[in-house]
Protein backbone atom coordinates (compact mmCIF):
# COMPACT_ATOMS: atom_id res chain seq x y z
CA UNK A 1 0.00 0.00 0.00
CA UNK A 2 2.89 2.34 0.75
CA UNK A 3 4.16 1.78 -2.82
CA UNK A 4 0.77 2.80 -4.20
CA UNK A 5 0.58 5.91 -2.02
CA UNK A 6 4.12 6.90 -2.94
CA UNK A 7 3.37 6.43 -6.64
CA UNK A 8 0.21 8.52 -6.38
CA UNK A 9 2.01 11.28 -4.50
CA UNK A 10 4.93 11.48 -6.92
CA UNK A 11 2.50 11.30 -9.83
CA UNK A 12 0.63 14.34 -8.52
CA UNK A 13 3.86 16.23 -7.83
CA UNK A 14 5.17 15.55 -11.33
CA UNK A 15 1.83 16.66 -12.80
CA UNK A 16 3.17 20.19 -12.26
CA UNK A 17 5.98 19.21 -14.63
CA UNK A 18 3.38 17.85 -17.06
CA UNK A 19 1.45 21.12 -16.93
CA UNK A 20 4.64 23.06 -17.69
CA UNK A 21 5.44 20.78 -20.62
CA UNK A 22 1.85 21.13 -21.83
CA UNK A 23 2.23 24.92 -21.99
CA UNK A 24 5.48 24.85 -23.95
CA UNK A 25 4.82 21.89 -26.26
CA UNK A 26 1.07 22.15 -26.81
CA UNK A 27 0.11 25.80 -26.29
CA UNK A 28 3.18 27.30 -28.02
CA UNK A 29 4.46 24.31 -30.01
CA UNK A 30 7.89 25.14 -28.56
CA UNK A 31 10.27 22.17 -28.03
CA UNK A 32 11.59 23.45 -24.72
CA UNK A 33 14.33 21.30 -23.21
CA UNK A 34 14.89 23.82 -20.41
CA UNK A 35 12.63 21.74 -18.16
CA UNK A 36 15.44 19.26 -17.50
CA UNK A 37 17.46 22.06 -15.92
CA UNK A 38 14.66 24.11 -14.38
CA UNK A 39 13.20 21.20 -12.37
CA UNK A 40 16.62 20.75 -10.77
CA UNK A 41 16.92 24.52 -10.38
CA UNK A 42 13.70 24.67 -8.37
CA UNK A 43 14.88 21.82 -6.16
CA UNK A 44 18.35 23.33 -5.72
CA UNK A 45 17.09 26.79 -4.77
CA UNK A 46 14.45 25.44 -2.38
CA UNK A 47 16.85 22.99 -0.73
CA UNK A 48 19.61 25.56 -0.30
CA UNK A 49 17.24 28.07 1.27
CA UNK A 50 15.72 25.45 3.57
CA UNK A 51 19.17 24.46 4.83
CA UNK A 52 19.83 28.13 5.52
CA UNK A 53 16.74 28.50 7.68
CA UNK A 54 14.12 29.85 5.26
CA UNK A 55 10.49 28.90 5.74
CA UNK A 56 9.25 26.08 3.47
CA UNK A 57 6.70 28.27 1.68
CA UNK A 58 9.20 31.05 1.00
CA UNK A 59 11.86 28.60 -0.19
CA UNK A 60 9.36 26.89 -2.52
CA UNK A 61 8.22 30.24 -3.91
CA UNK A 62 11.82 31.27 -4.60
CA UNK A 63 12.45 27.98 -6.39
CA UNK A 64 9.43 28.67 -8.57
CA UNK A 65 10.69 32.20 -9.26
CA UNK A 66 14.08 30.85 -10.31
CA UNK A 67 12.38 28.57 -12.83
CA UNK A 68 10.43 31.54 -14.17
CA UNK A 69 13.71 33.37 -14.83
CA UNK A 70 15.21 30.31 -16.56
CA UNK A 71 12.20 30.02 -18.87
CA UNK A 72 12.36 33.72 -19.68
CA UNK A 73 16.03 33.34 -20.64
CA UNK A 74 15.16 30.59 -23.10
CA UNK A 75 12.38 32.73 -24.53
CA UNK A 76 14.67 35.73 -24.93
CA UNK A 77 17.33 33.62 -26.69
CA UNK A 78 14.75 32.26 -29.11
CA UNK A 79 12.60 35.32 -29.75
CA UNK A 80 14.92 38.31 -29.30
CA UNK A 81 18.17 36.80 -30.55
CA UNK A 82 16.48 34.54 -33.13
CA UNK A 83 18.36 31.43 -31.98
CA UNK A 84 16.83 28.11 -33.02
CA UNK A 85 14.12 27.19 -30.52
CA UNK A 86 15.47 23.75 -29.72
CA UNK A 87 19.01 25.08 -29.42
CA UNK A 88 17.83 27.87 -27.09
CA UNK A 89 16.49 25.31 -24.62
CA UNK A 90 19.61 23.20 -24.89
CA UNK A 91 21.83 26.23 -24.19
CA UNK A 92 19.84 27.19 -21.10
CA UNK A 93 19.65 23.60 -19.86
CA UNK A 94 23.41 23.17 -20.26
CA UNK A 95 24.14 26.41 -18.42
CA UNK A 96 21.74 25.46 -15.62
CA UNK A 97 23.79 22.39 -14.76
CA UNK A 98 26.66 24.59 -13.62
CA UNK A 99 24.26 27.12 -12.09
CA UNK A 100 22.63 24.38 -10.02
CA UNK A 101 26.01 23.14 -8.80
CA UNK A 102 26.94 26.70 -7.84
CA UNK A 103 23.68 27.16 -5.93
CA UNK A 104 23.92 23.85 -4.08
CA UNK A 105 27.67 23.95 -3.50
CA UNK A 106 27.77 20.18 -3.96
CA UNK A 107 25.97 17.53 -5.96
CA UNK A 108 23.45 16.55 -3.28
CA UNK A 109 21.70 18.33 -0.39
CA UNK A 110 19.88 16.16 2.21
CA UNK A 111 16.70 17.57 3.74
CA UNK A 112 15.75 14.81 6.17
CA UNK A 113 16.30 17.01 9.23
CA UNK A 114 14.96 20.25 7.75
CA UNK A 115 11.58 21.85 8.18
CA UNK A 116 9.77 21.29 4.86
CA UNK A 117 6.26 21.46 3.45
CA UNK A 118 5.98 17.71 4.01
CA UNK A 119 7.00 17.96 7.66
CA UNK A 120 4.43 20.72 8.13
CA UNK A 121 1.79 18.46 6.57
CA UNK A 122 2.85 15.62 8.88
CA UNK A 123 2.56 17.82 11.97
CA UNK A 124 -0.87 19.00 10.87
CA UNK A 125 -1.96 15.41 10.33
CA UNK A 126 -0.73 14.38 13.77
CA UNK A 127 -2.73 17.18 15.38
CA UNK A 128 -5.79 16.22 13.34
CA UNK A 129 -5.77 12.43 13.69
CA UNK A 130 -3.86 12.14 17.02
CA UNK A 131 -2.65 8.63 16.10
CA UNK A 132 0.46 7.22 14.45
CA UNK A 133 -1.42 5.38 11.69
CA UNK A 134 -4.87 5.39 10.16
CA UNK A 135 -6.77 2.35 8.77
CA UNK A 136 -7.64 2.74 5.09
CA UNK A 137 -9.23 0.00 2.96
CA UNK A 138 -7.91 -2.64 5.33
CA UNK A 139 -4.37 -1.22 5.42
CA UNK A 140 -2.60 0.74 8.13
CA UNK A 141 -1.41 4.02 6.62
CA UNK A 142 1.04 6.27 8.45
CA UNK A 143 -0.22 9.75 9.27
CA UNK A 144 2.69 11.24 7.30
CA UNK A 145 1.80 9.41 4.09
CA UNK A 146 -1.89 10.17 4.45
CA UNK A 147 -1.29 13.85 5.24
CA UNK A 148 0.98 14.29 2.24
CA UNK A 149 -1.45 12.40 0.01
CA UNK A 150 -4.17 14.83 1.06
CA UNK A 151 -1.98 17.94 0.75
CA UNK A 152 -0.44 17.38 -2.67
CA UNK A 153 -3.70 16.86 -4.65
CA UNK A 154 -5.10 20.01 -3.04
CA UNK A 155 -2.04 21.91 -4.26
CA UNK A 156 -2.46 20.47 -7.76
CA UNK A 157 -6.17 21.35 -7.87
CA UNK A 158 -5.37 24.93 -6.83
CA UNK A 159 -2.70 25.24 -9.53
CA UNK A 160 -4.99 23.77 -12.19
CA UNK A 161 -7.82 26.15 -11.30
CA UNK A 162 -5.49 29.15 -11.34
CA UNK A 163 -4.02 28.03 -14.66
CA UNK A 164 -7.47 27.56 -16.20
CA UNK A 165 -8.63 30.97 -14.99
CA UNK A 166 -5.43 32.62 -16.23
CA UNK A 167 -5.77 31.19 -19.73
CA UNK A 168 -9.30 32.59 -19.87
CA UNK A 169 -8.08 36.14 -19.22
CA UNK A 170 -7.12 38.55 -22.00
CA UNK A 171 -3.41 37.88 -21.49
CA UNK A 172 -3.91 34.11 -21.35
CA UNK A 173 -6.12 34.16 -24.44
CA UNK A 174 -3.46 36.17 -26.29
CA UNK A 175 -0.84 33.60 -25.30
CA UNK A 176 -2.99 30.73 -26.57
CA UNK A 177 -3.72 32.63 -29.78
CA UNK A 178 0.01 33.17 -30.29
CA UNK A 179 0.55 29.43 -30.21
CA UNK A 180 -2.28 28.88 -32.71
CA UNK A 181 -1.48 31.68 -35.16
CA UNK A 182 1.35 34.09 -34.39
CA UNK A 183 0.86 36.00 -37.63
CA UNK A 184 -2.74 36.81 -36.73
CA UNK A 185 -1.66 38.00 -33.28
CA UNK A 186 0.91 40.33 -34.83
CA UNK A 187 -1.74 41.67 -37.20
CA UNK A 188 -3.90 42.51 -34.16
CA UNK A 189 -1.09 44.58 -32.68
CA UNK A 190 0.13 42.16 -30.01
CA UNK A 191 3.82 41.39 -29.57
CA UNK A 192 3.92 37.62 -30.19
CA UNK A 193 7.55 37.44 -29.05
CA UNK A 194 6.63 38.75 -25.61
CA UNK A 195 3.79 36.22 -25.41
CA UNK A 196 6.19 33.35 -26.07
CA UNK A 197 8.66 34.64 -23.48
CA UNK A 198 5.90 34.95 -20.87
CA UNK A 199 4.61 31.50 -21.77
CA UNK A 200 7.98 29.85 -21.37
CA UNK A 201 8.51 31.69 -18.09
CA UNK A 202 5.19 30.34 -16.80
CA UNK A 203 5.97 26.86 -18.08
CA UNK A 204 9.33 26.63 -16.33
CA UNK A 205 7.95 28.21 -13.17
CA UNK A 206 5.57 25.25 -12.89
CA UNK A 207 8.41 22.83 -13.68
CA UNK A 208 10.61 24.41 -10.98
CA UNK A 209 7.71 24.28 -8.51
CA UNK A 210 7.47 20.56 -9.21
CA UNK A 211 11.18 20.19 -8.49
CA UNK A 212 10.96 22.16 -5.25
CA UNK A 213 8.06 20.07 -3.95
CA UNK A 214 9.63 16.81 -5.16
CA UNK A 215 12.90 17.54 -3.34
CA UNK A 216 11.00 18.16 -0.11
CA UNK A 217 9.04 14.94 -0.54
CA UNK A 218 12.07 12.79 -1.35
CA UNK A 219 14.19 14.41 1.35
CA UNK A 220 17.03 15.53 -0.89
CA UNK A 221 17.92 17.61 -3.93
CA UNK A 222 20.33 16.12 -6.48
CA UNK A 223 21.97 17.78 -9.44
CA UNK A 224 21.09 14.78 -11.66
CA UNK A 225 17.38 14.64 -10.81
CA UNK A 226 16.25 16.41 -13.98
CA UNK A 227 17.63 13.89 -16.47
CA UNK A 228 14.84 12.54 -18.68
CA UNK A 229 12.13 14.70 -17.13
CA UNK A 230 11.10 16.27 -20.44
CA UNK A 231 10.26 12.81 -21.76
CA UNK A 232 8.32 12.10 -18.57
CA UNK A 233 6.30 15.29 -18.92
CA UNK A 234 5.63 14.73 -22.62
CA UNK A 235 4.51 11.17 -21.93
CA UNK A 236 2.09 12.44 -19.28
CA UNK A 237 0.63 14.99 -21.70
CA UNK A 238 0.21 12.43 -24.48
CA UNK A 239 -1.36 9.84 -22.18
CA UNK A 240 -3.66 12.50 -20.74
CA UNK A 241 -4.82 13.54 -24.20
CA UNK A 242 -5.56 9.91 -25.00
CA UNK A 243 -7.59 9.62 -21.79
CA UNK A 244 -9.72 12.76 -22.26
CA UNK A 245 -9.89 12.53 -26.06
CA UNK A 246 -9.75 16.29 -26.67
CA UNK A 247 -7.38 19.25 -26.46
CA UNK A 248 -9.91 21.70 -25.04
CA UNK A 249 -8.30 23.77 -22.30
CA UNK A 250 -10.04 22.40 -19.21
CA UNK A 251 -9.88 18.80 -20.36
CA UNK A 252 -6.27 19.16 -21.47
CA UNK A 253 -5.20 20.47 -18.04
CA UNK A 254 -7.09 17.67 -16.32
CA UNK A 255 -5.67 15.13 -18.73
CA UNK A 256 -2.09 16.23 -18.03
CA UNK A 257 -2.62 15.53 -14.33
CA UNK A 258 -4.35 12.22 -15.01
CA UNK A 259 -1.60 11.20 -17.42
CA UNK A 260 1.13 11.97 -14.90
CA UNK A 261 -0.56 9.93 -12.15
CA UNK A 262 -1.31 7.01 -14.48
CA UNK A 263 2.21 7.05 -15.89
CA UNK A 264 3.72 6.94 -12.41
CA UNK A 265 1.41 4.05 -11.48
CA UNK A 266 2.55 2.14 -14.57
CA UNK A 267 6.18 2.69 -13.58
CA UNK A 268 5.44 1.57 -10.01
CA UNK A 269 3.78 -1.61 -11.29
CA UNK A 270 6.76 -2.31 -13.54
CA UNK A 271 9.15 -1.89 -10.61
CA UNK A 272 6.89 -4.08 -8.48
CA UNK A 273 7.11 -6.83 -11.09
CA UNK A 274 10.89 -6.84 -10.84
CA UNK A 275 11.99 -4.22 -13.36
CA UNK A 276 15.65 -3.32 -12.96
CA UNK A 277 15.76 0.37 -11.89
CA UNK A 278 18.62 0.84 -14.35
CA UNK A 279 16.13 0.18 -17.15
CA UNK A 280 13.66 2.82 -15.96
CA UNK A 281 14.59 5.45 -18.55
CA UNK A 282 14.41 2.82 -21.31
CA UNK A 283 10.93 1.79 -20.18
CA UNK A 284 9.92 5.45 -20.01
CA UNK A 285 11.02 5.98 -23.60
CA UNK A 286 9.10 2.84 -24.58
CA UNK A 287 5.92 4.16 -22.94
CA UNK A 288 6.31 7.44 -24.84
CA UNK A 289 6.84 5.60 -28.12
CA UNK A 290 3.70 3.52 -27.58
CA UNK A 291 1.69 6.58 -26.58
CA UNK A 292 2.84 8.41 -29.73
CA UNK A 293 2.05 5.68 -32.24
CA UNK A 294 -1.07 4.19 -30.60
CA UNK A 295 -3.53 6.90 -31.77
CA UNK A 296 -2.30 6.52 -35.37
CA UNK A 297 -2.52 2.74 -35.18
CA UNK A 298 -6.07 2.85 -33.82
CA UNK A 299 -7.09 5.42 -36.43
CA UNK A 300 -5.71 3.35 -39.31
CA UNK A 301 -6.77 -0.05 -37.95
CA UNK A 302 -10.14 -0.18 -39.81
CA UNK A 303 -8.44 0.59 -43.13
CA UNK A 304 -5.83 -2.09 -42.50
CA UNK A 305 -8.54 -4.60 -41.64
CA UNK A 306 -10.35 -3.87 -44.90
CA UNK A 307 -7.11 -4.36 -46.86
CA UNK A 308 -6.45 -7.65 -45.12
CA UNK A 309 -10.02 -8.77 -45.83
CA UNK A 310 -9.66 -7.99 -49.55
CA UNK A 311 -6.30 -9.75 -49.65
Amino acid sequence: MSLLIGALTIGFILSLLALGVYISFRVFDFPDITAEGSITLGAAVAATLLVNGWSPLAATAMGMLAGLVAGAVTGILAMQFQINRLLSGILTMTALYSVNLRIMGRSNIPLMNENTIMSLAEKSGQRLFRVASVPLLGWEISVRDLSILLLVPLLIVAVCVLLFVFFRTNLGTAMRATGDNAQMVRALGTDDRRMVILGLALSNALVALSGAVLAQYQGFADVQMGIGMVVWGLASVIIGEALVGTRQLGFAITGAVMGSVLFRLLVAVALRWGLNPNDLKLITAGFVFIALILPTVLRNLPAWQRRWARA
